[in-house]
């Protein structure tokens, strides 16, 4: 059996060895934390499991939740044409390559957008750093890349007709914008006063404020090991929030969340889902698609992405479904996803665990650091608490 005392030498292990300059780590059943621990620093001062780190992708499930209370209160279905909920995703193009002068080749999207396409990245958007298309497309048009939060971002083609394959995008940025146009509030009005403050959670959000004095530097690895810290940072006055990468988040904070889904929906007693909601939304949403390896646009913001080879890897509503147990000992039907800053969680609902571990670290994907990750899952499924 594992100790804690086990995965406290994981993690300082991997920074003495140049992993990562910190780490944190975290790990809960639906009503106790069973491991909390960090390694490292994070910049000036010790890394801890209340540092503050951009989280990246682990925003969406922020957002997919406040997406669900939307529907359960019956104020969309995830079946709503997404251009009855807004207009402005009528009518899209989608890029079928390039002429000889280098010019894109657009044409109509042959099926409309749904609600429920946004939400399983079937709509057809794409991030510039895994579709050599929108990077050219982007370079050619002068378009930001999507950490901007810049509007122009979003007016970018899609990559395939909606329904017809999983393409990893900004899809979610568009529930964002859903929840702010039926809620009449901005998205950090809508999960601060729906998600977060009613469960407790008071270090996440798109403003960093106050929390700036625990914010973790980061980092960037190259040929010759770890750089100096780098300058990354999501806009402070954005244009609009990024509701699929925009949120800056402690791992105290965010093993709660995860705590929730393992609770059916409830902490404490206080509720922000439904049990059946829950149950709905960890299923596959996807149909006989399948995700599948992400190639890299941008070296020096992701290697390629290849997460549990070998296993058939499907959408939930919440993120990463595995199909089958996974070699590692993962349960079926779990939960997994991250965020570029390499920041990784799993909920494992039949073994009643979820984990999250934090670095701030690019590019994404980091194989020494999904190598200690990996090895700090299986720890928690082997502690002996």
């Amino acid at each position: 059996m594992t100790t804690t005392s086990d995965i406290d030498l994981l993690l300082s292990t991997a920074v003495d060895a140049g992993v990562a300059p910190g780490i944190a780590a975290i790990a809960a059943d639906s009503e106790r934390v069973l491991y909390r621990g960090a390694a490292g620093n994070r910049g000036d001062a010790p890394m801890s499991a209340d540092t503050v780190c951009w989280i990246a992708s682990m925003t969406k499930l922020v957002t997919i939740i406040g997406a669900l209370q939307l529907v359960e209160r019956g104020s969309v279905s995830l079946d709503s044409p997404a251009a009855e909920l807004l207009p402005e995703l009528a009518d899209r193009m989608v890029i079928e390559g390039f002429d000889a002068d280098g010019v894109e080749i657009l044409r109509p999207a042959r099926i409309p957008l749904t609600f429920r396409h946004l939400l399983t990245h079937t709509a057809g958007f794409a991030y510039d750093f895994w579709s050599d298309d929108i990077t050219r497309y982007a370079a050619r048009h002068g378009v930001p890349g999507i950490i901007a939060c810049d509007n122009a971002t979003l007016a970018n083609p899609l990559v395939a007709d909606p329904g017809s394959s999983f393409v990893y995008g900004t899809s979610t940025e568009w529930v964002g914008k859903v929840i702010e146009r039926v809620s009449g509030l901005d998205l950090e009005q809508y999960i601060q006063r729906n998600i977060l403050a009613p469960i407790g959670l008071t270090d996440t959000g798109f403003h960093i404020g106050g929390r700036r004095g625990r914010l973790a530097k980061m980092n960037a690895r190259t040929q010759d090991g770890l750089s100096t810290p780098i300058e990354v940072e999501v806009p402070q006055d954005p244009a609009f929030y990024m509701g699929g990468g925009g949120l800056y988040s402690t791992a105290e904070d965010y093993i709660a969340l995860l705590q929730v889904l393992l609770a059916g929906g409830r902490r404490g007693g206080v509720r922000i889902l439904g049990e059946d909601t829950i149950r709905d939304a960890r299923n596959n949403h996807i149909g006989d698609l399948t995700v599948g390896p992400l190639k890299t646009s941008a070296p020096a913001t992701s290697y390629d992405v290849n997460f549990l080879p070998g296993t058939t890897k499907k959408w939930s509503l919440f993120g990463l479904l595995n199909v089958e147990a996974t070699p590692g000992g993962r349960s079926a039907g779990s939960l997994f996803w991250a965020g570029l800053s390499n920041c990784y969680f799993w909920v494992d609902w039949e073994r009643g665990h979820a984990g999250a571990f934090f670095t701030q670290m690019l590019p994404f994907a980091d194989p020494k650091i999904l190598s200690v990750y990996d090895k700090f899952e299986d720890a928690v499924r082997d502690l002996q608490v």
